[in-house]
């Protein structure tokens, strides 16, 4: 999620490991809502490790919410594919539920022929200081927000690039695959709780981890509205860049660091039964 310059992110301080929660924290989680390229996905493929664990997570009981930034187009398919109770695309912007493939609008727009011509004039302005930038391939598949391609940007340009968008009047974040106009507002925190309070109301915080691996999952930290967070080791990269982090820290990255936290969810329920 993009932030005001002013605020200064902070280094991670010594990260909390799984294996330092407590026994309760785990053996209460009900839901895992997760972000999905760099989370679960390892170099780009989903592993078959991955998937036996998604299916291992619903046997018991525990679901799965996929949050990614991940255009409507795609994650269409995506959600009905998996074993998962459903997917929030464009960050936060659309949800699909399980078996479904109508979108729920979690961020209105009230012309899409409109929208989508305001996303591509501001598209173009920032190519004017950044004539490089690629619109991304799935761009074409997408709703509410714009892509273009996060390689060749360093840091500095993308802090140059949210400045840009914000006098623009639009909201801006990237994450290890692509960079996002998107509206004000919409983010994946913002579209998870929106989600949990209409369509998955039982729920309590204490129930529920979210999981991530990039700046575009920074809201999902925030421990006002998720107390348990945790972040895939490839996370380390964005240290400073991030102004809310997660609460805890796999030791494997990317999706082998998905299924060591839910390694330790299904073994503390196992615990419980005993």
């Amino acid at each position: 999620m993009y932030r005001d310059s002013n605020v200064t992110p902070r280094h991670f301080s010594n990260p909390q490991q799984l294996s330092q929660a407590l026994p309760t924290c785990w053996s209460n989680i009900r839901l895992v809502a997760t972000d999905m390229d760099g989370t679960l996905t390892t170099k780009g493929k989903f592993s078959a490790a991955l998937l036996q664990t998604l299916e291992d997570l619903t046997a018991v009981g525990i679901k799965v919410l996929i949050v990614t930034g991940r255009s409507a187009g795609w994650v269409n398919g995506l959600s009905s594919l998996l074993p998962v109770a459903g997917a929030l695309a464009e960050n936060g912007g659309l949800f699909y539920p399980s078996g479904s493939e109508q979108a729920i609008a979690l961020t209105p727009i009230a012309d899409l022929t409109v929208h989508r011509q305001h996303l591509a004039l501001v598209f173009e302005q920032l190519k004017i200081k950044f004539p490089h930038i690629q619109e991304s391939s799935d761009n074409r598949f997408r709703i509410t927000d714009w892509t273009f391609d996060v390689a060749s940007l360093s840091p500095d340009d993308l802090q140059v690039l949210g400045n840009l968008c914000q006098q623009m009047g639009w909201g801006f974040t990237y994450s290890n695959v692509q960079c996002h106009i998107k509206p004000l507002g919409q983010d994946k925190a913002v579209g998870l709780l929106q989600v949990l309070q209409q369509y998955l109301p039982n729920y309590s915080p204490e129930q529920i981890v979210t999981v991530g691996d990039s700046p575009n999952d920074e809201s999902l930290f925030n421990q006002l509205y998720f107390p348990v967070s945790v972040g895939v080791a490839n996370v380390l990269q964005y240290a400073n860049q991030l102004q809310h982090q997660p609460t805890y820290i796999t030791a494997a990255t990317e999706g082998e660091g998905f299924c060591e936290l839910s390694s330790y969810i299904l073994k503390s329920l196992e615990r419980k039964k005993e």
